[in-house]
C-alpha cells in the first residue's frame, strides 16, 4: 500500500518533516484555509504541491473537498456550488491528484461525545457514547421530540449524567459534539446547529439518496476526464442521529451507491473504523465484495460495547480484525495490478504528545506513528508468508 499520513496545513503541529520520520511517503491534504464552496485555484495548488514536495513527499490524494450544506440539500447556491467543485476537480487533476475523498453527512462530520477518554496505560483516545449524545441532544440543545429516537435505559442514563456532570464536562461534550469536529469548517454554536439541523426537515434517508445521485451525476463525468477517483467517506458513527439521515454506513450502501452511478471513477473511502462500528459490517467480505471500487483506504479499530457505544482502540486491537482485512486488501491490490494509498486513522494522544495541545482530535503525531508502525509490520509479516508460500 501508499504509506500516508494526514496533514492539515501550516497551521498544524504535526510538520511535513514529522510524517515524512514516520515512514509515510505521502501525505493527505486539503486547501483548508480556503471557504467551502470556493474554487481551489490551480496557482494555490501548485504552490501547495511544489511545497510538499520539497519535502520530500507526494500528494496525490485530497482529503476532503467539501460538499457543502446547500448542495446536500439541494437549497440556496447549490448549483454554484457544484460547479466550483467541478473546476476545483480540473485543477486537482492538472496538478495530479488520483483521489478525492469526500462525505455526505449531513450537518456534522465525524462525530465523537469525548475527544481525551482516559485509557488504562495514560494515553487518551476518541469515544462515542449514546447516553451523552441524548444528554446534549435532548438537555442542551433541546430539539424538538428528541426523547422519542432514545431508549428508555438510554434516556435515563442521559438524564443522570446530565444533572451529575459538571459545568466543565458540559462544555466538554458540547465541544466535542459541534466545535471540535464540525463539518463545516467554521463551526456552529447551538443555535446555529440547530438551524442547520432544521433544514433537514423534509430530507429523509431517500431523499438524501437521490441528493447524492443528483451530485454524482454532475460529478463523476467531469472525475472521470480529470482523472481523478471519487471515494466517499462513510458515515461516522453509520448510525442517525439528532433526526438526520444517513445513506453511507453498511454494505448495501455502497451497492446502492455503485448502481446509481455506474464508473470505475466512483467508489468509496474504505474507513475500518467507521465500517466496523457497525457490528453487522463484515468488513473483510465488504472488500471482497467490493474492492474493485475502493480508492482509498483508512485503518482504524473500534471497540464496541452492547449498547454501541465504542472508543478508539489500538490499531491492532479492538473489533476489528485488522490482519484480515489488510490481507483482504492486499488481495485487492494483487488483483488490481495497483498500490492504494491508506493512512492510519486516529490515534491515540500519548507520551510526549501528551503535553501539546489537542490542535487536531485523533491526529496527534505519536499515535498515529505507533499505528503506522503497526500497519507496516502486518503488512511485512503477510508480504513474507506470501513468498515464502
Amino acid at each position: 500500500m501508499i504509506q500516508t499520513m494526514r496533514w492539515y496545513g501550516h497551521k498544524d503541529l504535526v510538520t511535513l518533516q514529522d510524517i515524512r520520520q514516520a515512514g509515510a511517503t505521502g501525505v493527505v491534504h486539503a486547501m483548508h484555509e480556503i471557504t467551502n464552496g470556493e474554487v481551489w485555484s490551480l496557482e494555490a495548488l501548485q504552490q501547495r504541491k511544489q511545497e510538499i514536495e520539497a519535502a520530500g513527499l507526494d500528494w496525490k490524494v485530497v482529503e476532503s473537498l467539501p460538499v457543502t450544506e446547500p448542495i446536500k440539500t439541494r437549497s440556496g447556491d447549490f448549483q454554484k456550488h457544484i460547479d466550483n467543485y467541478k473546476q476545483s476537480l480540473i485543477n486537482l487533476g492538472k496538478i495530479g491528484v488520483e483521489v478525492v475523498c469526500y462525505n455526505f453527512m449531513p450537518v456534522l462530520d465525524w462525530t465523537r461525545t469525548q475527544l481525551a477518554y482516559p485509557l488504562e496505560n495514560g494515553a487518551t483516545a476518541l469515544r462515542f457514547d449514546w447516553a451523552h449524545l441524548a444528554a446534549f441532544d435532548c438537555f442542551m440543545l433541546k430539539r424538538k421530540d428528541a426523547e422519542k429516537e432514545y431508549s428508555e435505559a438510554i434516556l435515563a442514563e442521559a438524564k443522570h449524567f446530565f444533572e451529575s456532570a459538571t459545568t466543565e464536562e458540559k462544555q466538554q461534550l458540547e465541544n466535542a459534539i459541534i466545535a471540535g469536529l464540525p463539518g463545516a469548517e467554521e463551526g456552529y454554536d447551538l443555535q446555529g446547529l440547530q438551524t442547520a439541523i432544521d433544514k433537514y426537515a423534509a430530507i429523509d434517508e431517500i431523499q438524501a439518496q437521490e441528493h447524492l445521485k443528483l451530485f454524482l451525476n454532475e460529478i463523476i463525468p467531469v472525475a472521470e476526464t480529470a482523472g481523478i477517483a471519487m471515494a466517499i467517506h462513510p458515515d461516522d458513527p453509520p448510525h442517525p442521529f439528532f433526526g438526520l439521515p444517513r445513506i453511507m454506513s453498511k454494505a448495501s450502501d455502497i451497492k446502492r451507491l455503485l448502481e446509481d452511478n455506474a464508473s470505475a471513477f466512483n467508489g468509496v473511502t474504505f474507513c475500518t473504523g467507521s465500517f466496523g462500528a457497525r457490528a453487522d459490517n463484515d468488513l473483510v467480505q465488504m472488500i471482497n465484495d467490493y474492492g474493485s471500487h475502493i480508492h482509498f483506504i483508512h485503518l482504524r479499530s473500534t471497540k464496541r460495547d452492547a449498547t454501541g457505544n465504542f472508543f478508539e482502540d489500538n490499531h491492532l486491537e479492538g473489533d476489528v480484525p485488522m490482519p484480515a482485512v489488510v490481507h483482504a486488501l492486499l488481495e485487492v491490490e494483487k488483483s488490481r495490478g495497483k498500490q492504494l494509498p491508506m493512512r492510519p486513522d486516529h490515534g491515540h494522544q500519548m507520551l510526549d504528545d501528551l503535553k501539546k495541545p489537542l490542535a487536531h482530535p485523533g491526529y496527534t503525531a505519536i499515535g498515529r506513528l505507533k499505528g503506522l508502525a503497526e500497519l507496516r509490520g502486518v503488512i511485512a509479516g503477510i508480504e513474507f508468508m506470501q513468498d515464502k508460500n
